[in-house]
């Protein structure tokens, strides 16, 4: 049973930067997805950004591409979402999740793994 733990979350003002961790654990299987989502008040948990743990391969949504990098530290079991000049729209809570497979679509519906979430907050 993989365990995903999120922290670094925060206040930050606009233009600002965070980065994000999730610790992994119960490893399984060889393959994993592993991703970035977010649920804003009222608004559908969406995906950020997902990477490959075998591969590296990585996928971004439109809206925080060239700000957000993801990243993984194999040696570590945990993967980063470093994020910069950060918005006001980027506010929400951020969720780690995972799948058991070496590559997938970056959707929630996907994910079969998940942490319990750090909020982020980003306003002057």
């Amino acid at each position: 049973q993989l365990q995903l733990v999120e922290s670094g979350g925060g206040l930050v003002q606009p233009g600002g930067s965070l980065r994000l961790s999730c610790a992994a654990s119960g490893f399984t299987s060889g393959y994993y997805t592993i991703g970035w989502f977010r649920q804003a008040p009222g608004k559908e948990r969406e995906g950020v950004s997902c990477i490959s743990y075998n591969s590296g391969t990585t996928s971004y949504v439109d809206s925080v591409k060239g700000r957000f990098t993801i990243s993984r530290d194999i040696a570590k079991n945990t993967v980063y979402l470093q994020m910069n000049n950060l918005k006001p729209e980027d506010t929400a809570v951020y969720y780690c999740a995972a799948r058991g497979t070496y590559w997938t679509d970056c959707v929630p519906e996907r994910m079969n793994y998940w942490g319990e979430g750090t909020l982020v907050t980003v306003s002057s």
